[in-house]
């Protein structure tokens, strides 16, 4: 089976209301239905953009005011993915969990109006200290037309023992959203997503943020580039890049994904790695 999918470099600037990032949203949407994209993928934290919409004295918004976006932006993309028949991995946003606890919050809005959620689970410095985010208490995959994908955010990329995890439970792609503030956060994510994708035999779709919210701290400066990352073997491009964006430019990028070819280098490849794991000394779970 063969998949094509996008992935956006969502360009963050100031704005002044929901319309005007419920139209930057549509626009990229659209975009990428031009493709005849099965799937979309949009970065973490893209919707701190409305933080930047100001308040009754012209202050932008703090963390803990995000959640009162999660209805409007629940319908924003159930329409989207409806209207357009394409499954959209919507970056991620922030929640209300219940007990006074903030979920950073990936969601999968399916073409029939289905929602499926994947707290991340790891949680940086930044989120635990300065915005008191709490971590997700458990992995999930998520069953499509078109195969089991999982969503790890960012930081999660950066375990191994998570993306084996979701491989054993039948994960062939791993839509990573990201949001990186320099080169050197970029480059961790960036890394460890070819890492998973050696170690798993698996494809994975990342992209990130670029531009910049002037008002909103912690997303002043972003480093992003999406990328669409398979394993290193002969079916594949050596590098291991079916495509990539430009650094820091708004745009998407579209590539398609081939999953009998992981079945063949899982069964015959160069190496086998998925298939040559010990686990008589660790265990996927």
């Amino acid at each position: 089976m063969k998949i094509r999918v996008c992935a956006v470099q969502y360009m963050l600037e100031d704005i002044s209301s929901f319309q005007q990032f419920a139209d930057q949203a549509a626009h990229y949407v659209r975009n990428a239905s031009e493709y005849g994209v099965e799937f979309i993928l949009f970065p973490e934290f893209f919707t701190t953009q409305l933080l930047s919409i100001p308040d009754g004295e012209g202050n932008a918004l703090a963390i803990d005011d995000l959640p009162q976006f999660t209805e409007p932006y629940l319908a924003l993309f159930t329409g989207l993915a409806a209207q357009y028949g394409m499954h959209i991995v919507g970056g991620t946003h922030v929640i209300d969990a219940g007990n006074g606890r903030k979920h950073n919050a990936a969601h999968l809005f399916y073409p029939d109006g289905r929602v499926a959620v994947q707290a991340k689970l790891h949680m940086t410095p930044t989120e635990r200290e300065e915005w008191h985010m709490d971590a997700g208490d458990s992995l999930a995959v998520f069953e499509t037309e078109y195969g089991t994908v999982a969503m790890l955010t960012c930081y999660d990329i950066e375990f191994p023992e998570i993306v084996r995890m979701a491989r054993a439970r039948g994960a062939d792609i791993i839509f990573c959203p990201s949001c990186t503030d320099d080169r050197h956060g970029f480059y961790r994510v960036r890394y460890c997503c070819h890492a998973r994708a050696v170690e798993n035999q698996i494809y994975i779709v990342t992209t990130g943020t670029v531009g910049s919210l002037r008002k909103v701290d912690f997303m002043r400066a972003n480093y992003g580039q999406a990328a669409i990352i398979s394993p290193n073997d002969i079916p594949f491009p050596p590098a291991g890049i079916i495509s990539e964006g430009v650094i820091n430019d708004d745009m998407l990028i579209v590539a398609d994904l081939d999953l009998q070819l992981l079945a063949d280098v899982r069964a015959a490849g160069s190496v086998t790695t998925w298939r040559d794991r010990r686990t008589d000394l660790y265990r996927d779970w």
